[in-house]
């Protein structure tokens, strides 16, 4: 959980936007592999947090987009790329979730401005949430990096409703994310902007990565092909795409999976 930084500038707190995505993090083996990878694929630039040597953040033009931690530093002993979601309260959104059937990892633990835990959905994806000051104002953030995450999962329905109780979606709030069905899949937006679909399809033993049940962050860049060449170049590999399409699906050195979109930043 160490992959929050604290800007000298203070910004909103995430009951702004409760239950939108408003971080994203990386557990990681290397943390030089990873800066020198994602840094070659995604232009990331990178500083040492408050929290040491094993802890790094990354940044688009002075702005922070990403945090990225030692996994071992964690008690974690798998990579991976992990969304967080704004909640008004860490310790209600923990007990929402365990009433409905998930687990928790993680916390929740202080980490001052806030505080955050790790959790599992019933079907086994894995997503934080993050109560207090966010890392970057919400916009500059979800323009500077990342557009939206997906969620991959047995059944897109039963998912939502999940989510939606322990997030929050949907509830009438001022801030509450809208929650609509579309093309067989569930659209979440906040402040009318697309932060994350649900798709159905996902086998929940399956051992293979791919289908199993996943939250996958995508980020926005201008040329695809150039990022999976770059991928391929610094150690990764290309397991989906591009061929000619707006998106391919990477994996970094260490084995974390994440997607490159050119129209993520539309949904």
């Amino acid at each position: 959980m160490s992959s929050f930084h604290t800007p000298a500038h203070q910004v909103p707190a995430s009951r702004s936007v409760s239950g939108a995505p408003c971080w994203v993090s990386l557990s990681t083996y290397d943390l030089r592999v990873a800066e020198e990878f994602y840094h070659a694929v995604l232009g990331w630039e990178w500083n040492t947090g408050a929290m040491g040597d094993q802890y790094r953040f990354a940044s688009v033009h002075g702005m922070p987009v990403a945090g990225v931690s030692a996994a071992k530093s964690i008690g974690q002993t798998s990579v991976a790329w992990t969304p967080f979601f704004a909640a008004a309260s860490a310790n209600e959104t923990v007990a929402r979730s365990h009433e409905r059937g998930g687990t928790t990892a993680v916390g929740p633990l202080s980490f001052p401005p806030g505080r955050a835990a790790l959790l599992a959905d019933r079907d086994g994806a894995v997503f934080g949430i993050w109560e207090g000051a966010l890392v970057a104002g919400w916009e500059e953030w979800r323009r500077a990096a990342p557009a939206f995450v997906a969620l991959h999962t047995r059944n897109a329905f039963d998912a939502a409703i999940f989510y939606g109780e322990v997030l929050g979606w949907a509830s009438g709030a001022p801030d509450a994310c809208d929650v609509q069905y579309e093309d067989e899949e569930v659209v979440l937006r906040s402040r009318g902007e697309i932060v994350a679909r649900i798709h159905s399809g996902a086998v929940e033993a399956a051992p293979d990565p791919a289908i199993r049940p996943r939250w996958q962050v995508h980020f926005a860049v201008t040329d695809v092909e150039a990022c999976a060449r770059a991928a391929e170049a610094n150690g990764g590999k290309v397991l989906q795409g591009p061929d000619g399409s707006a998106e391919a699906v990477l994996c970094d050195p260490d084995g974390a999976r994440f997607a490159v979109n050119s129209h993520a930043r539309t949904g």
